[in-house]
This record gives structure tokens, C-alpha cells and sequence, in this order.
């Protein structure tokens, strides 16, 4: 039984971080059951192991925080939705690599049921949406802006850290990085394709499609 937490607040970045390995922690003992975990928080980045100075450009604009899951800069804050996942593997099967691929098909499955079509690329973590009334690419390709994040860590087999969808944040806040260092490609959120979706909108359909993925 995967037991759903809703914060109302912005949640400090080092206190979600401290919530979720509490939260694992109980979980790789028996103590508590799997969760997910929906929050917002602060305006910040985070830089994950394989983020390269670089592609941190405005390194003033907002508190940055070291983070262990994967990938390399991102951005969180108000008006983006945080799914902090804590799910058992030992339970659910030890294939991390489906994991992922199960927690994109979460996220494309959220976004169907706004009839956005939500895909996923080769060598680029996360889900995209194709942007056909833009210029398209200087190779004549269509241009592609992200919508979702995903970055994991995992502790004995159970998952942490998890995904983010843009609903309506500030989207120029991603300007200070190189958002998970691709030069090529922007970022997007739901109101910015034209939808009027509240963050209870998007928890709803987060609640509904899960079990398809997951199970209960």
C-alpha cells in the first residue's frame, strides 16, 4: 500500500532530503509503508553528480544544493510539481533501468489525460513535448522543450528523490543553468501550452494513472 503526502507549503530543500531518508530508512526496516510525497519548493537548483560548472550560468541567482540523485542541474520552485518517490524494489522488482522507463510512462500517462502528448528521447533523462508552432531547429528538426524531470537515488533497493512536472512556474528561472546540460532544447509547462491546469488538476491525474504503472 503506497501511502500519498500532500505539503500545502513550500518545503526547504535540505528538509525534503531529510524527510525522504528518514522516510527510507523505515521503509528498508519494515516500519513504514512505501510513499510518494508531492510538494513545491523554494526557487533553487540542485546540481547531481554529473553536473559540470559550466552549466551553472547565473551561480548568484538562487541557492544551489549538491544532491545524490542522478543527473546534473536542475531547477525547482513554486508552481512545479515535486513527486518524491519511495517505492520498495525488493517488492516491485530490482531492475532500475525499467524503474525509470516505469516512472516516464507514469509521467507521459499524467500528461495524456490533458491530451498532451508527452515522449521520451534517446540519451535525454526525462519527457518532452514536441513544439511544431515554433521555429524549428537550425537542422530543420522540430523543436523539443522539456517538461519533465526525473532524478533517482536508491538506498538497499528502495527509490527516492523522483520526478517534477512543470505546471506554471517561472520559466525564465531556468535561465540561470543548462538545464541537465542540453544546450538544444527549452523548457516548457503546462500553462505555457495553453492549458489552464491547477496543481490539484495534476495530483489528481498523478493519483489516477500511477496504478496503471505501478499497482497499487
Amino acid at each position: 500500500m503506497v501511502t500519498w503526502i500532500t505539503s500545502e507549503r513550500l518545503v526547504p530543500y535540505p528538509d525534503a532530503v531529510a524527510e525522504m531518508e528518514a522516510r527510507v530508512a523505515k521503509i528498508t526496516a519494515g516500519t513504514a509503508s512505501e510513499a510518494i510525497w508531492l510538494l513545491e519548493h523554494p526557487p533553487l537548483y540542485t546540481a547531481g553528480p554529473s553536473a559540470r560548472p559550466e552549466d551553472l550560468t547565473d551561480p548568484e541567482r538562487f541557492e544551489v544544493f549538491a544532491t545524490k540523485r542522478g543527473g546534473q542541474y536542475t531547477y525547482h520552485g513554486p508552481g512545479q510539481r515535486v513527486a518524491y518517490v519511495m517505492l520498495d524494489l525488493n517488492t516491485r522488482g530490482r531492475d532500475l533501468r525499467q524503474f525509470v522507463i516505469g516512472i516516464e510512462d507514469w509521467v507521459i500517462a499524467t500528461l495524456a489525460e490533458f491530451n498532451v502528448v508527452g515522449e521520451r528521447r534517446a540519451g535525454r533523462v526525462g519527457v518532452w513535448v514536441v513544439r511544431p508552432e515554433k521555429a524549428p531547429n537550425p537542422d530543420g528538426s522540430p523543436r523539443e522543450d522539456k517538461i519533465a524531470a526525473v532524478g533517482l537515488k536508491m538506498r538497499k533497493w528502495v527509490s527516492f528523490h523522483g520526478l517534477s512536472i512543470n505546471v506554471e512556474p517561472e520559466l525564465s528561472h531556468f535561465d540561470g543553468i543548462v538545464p541537465c546540460g542540453i544546450k538544444e532544447h527549452g523548457v516548457t509547462s503546462l500553462v505555457d501550452l495553453g492549458l489552464p491546469v491547477t496543481m490539484g488538476d495534476l495530483d489528481d491525474a498523478l493519483k489516477r494513472t500511477f496504478g496503471r504503472v505501478f499497482g497499487g
